[in-house]
């Protein structure tokens, strides 16, 4: 044979490259949050770039920990350390204590990730997981621990609601005044009033925008959508998990039963309210994991929301978003497997 002939080269599948880059996508997410993490120093202060800055730090130092003492190449500025250290950020109220973020931090990079077998084997989202582990081990600081943002208070009510109100109001969040509403009135009050304010455009305006008291990046709707619609239409999540899940929201807590001042008013206060913007575009959509398939990605959502309203309406916690996300990772396996997209080349059943 000639020595000239060219060499046959044999490799493994896929064939098909993609300038698409797991790099790109974590800062990709990383850059869209940045407007909510300017916002979150704006609205609480130094305080809120410390806890951040803490929760990143912690979570780049965990990572390279976890990576070489199961013996994984080092992989610090692929993005996604960064990324799960500010969603860890953003999910701790402002007051907590410092050693708080780097704890979480911890349990989120090495248990959660790197236990599992490191970036693409984690089958619980790292940043929601560490949160978990805090609030379980930490509970009264995860819950009480607000700061009142610049330019208004933590519960969001307008001043003529605080005159029914005992002193507890001061210390409630949104979807804390809506879940102990008749404790925080003044004897004689009329608890209704109190959700009618709750409610109130003036309330809306202030969650919409984001000077209400909560985690660090959840208050502003306004800048976690604009991020979020960028990731969007860039393509770089799929729109079907956060349309989903907010449909989902808004369709059950039309037809259930709740303390609703008016249907319209009651809707967007909990679409606005809490961590679900955050959780919607930034949490549910993390690739590893949510479902494959599209139509799992649209059940996916829809489970998000179902759990995130029994939650709030029904459950121990205001709360329901990070619970409801970590239990639909889990059934993230089973929905893939009864959604598999249609083998080309085939015919469908009859």
């Amino acid at each position: 044979m000639s020595e000239n002939r060219p060499t046959l080269q044999v490799t493994a599948s896929p064939h098909i490259t993609s300038p698409v880059t797991v790099n790109k996508l974590m800062w990709a997410v990383v850059f869209a949050l940045l407007p909510a993490f300017a916002g979150s120093i704006y609205f609480f202060g130094l305080r809120a770039l410390i806890i951040t800055l803490l929760s990143v730090i912690s979570a780049l130092l965990f990572d390279a920990l976890g990576q070489r003492l199961f013996g994984r190449k080092i992989t610090l500025f692929d993005g996604s350390a960064v990324l799960t250290g500010i969603l860890l950020g953003f999910n701790l109220p402002p007051n907590v204590s410092w050693w708080m973020p780097v704890a979480g931090s911890a349990f989120a990079m090495l248990v959660a990730k790197q236990f599992f077998g490191g970036l693409g084997h984690n089958f619980i989202n790292p940043a929601l997981a560490g949160r978990a582990f805090l609030v379980a081990s930490w509970p009264t600081q995860m819950t009480t621990s607000w700061l009142a943002p610049r330019g208004g208070v933590i519960s969001g009510l307008p001043a003529s609601a605080l005159n029914i109100c005992t002193d507890a109001v001061t210390t409630a969040t949104p979807l804390n005044v809506l879940k102990q509403g008749a404790k925080l009135v003044l004897p004689g009050c009329n608890p209704t009033n109190l959700y009618e304010q709750l409610q109130s455009w003036t309330t809306l305006k202030s969650l919409f925008w984001g000077n209400t008291g909560g985690c660090i990046g959840e208050t502003s709707a306004l800048l976690l959508l604009i991020g979020g619609l960028v990731l969007i239409i860039t393509r770089v999540i799929d729109w079907r998990i956060p349309l989903s899940y907010l449909l989902t929201v808004a369709a059950l807590v039309l037809i259930l039963p709740g303390h609703k001042a008016g249907l319209v008013n009651y809707t967007l206060f909990h679409l606005l309210s809490g961590g679900l913007m955050l959780g919607a575009f930034y949490m549910a959509t993390d690739y590893v994991t949510s479902p494959l398939t599209a139509k799992g990605r649209v059940i996916f959502g829809i489970g998000c929301g179902i759990l995130t309203v029994l939650i709030r309406l029904w459950g121990g916690y205001p709360e329901g978003v990070c619970y409801s996300i970590l239990l639909m990772n889990v059934a993230t396996p089973l929905i893939d497997r009864l959604t598999p997209p249609r083998v080309f080349g085939t015919r469908r059943k009859k």
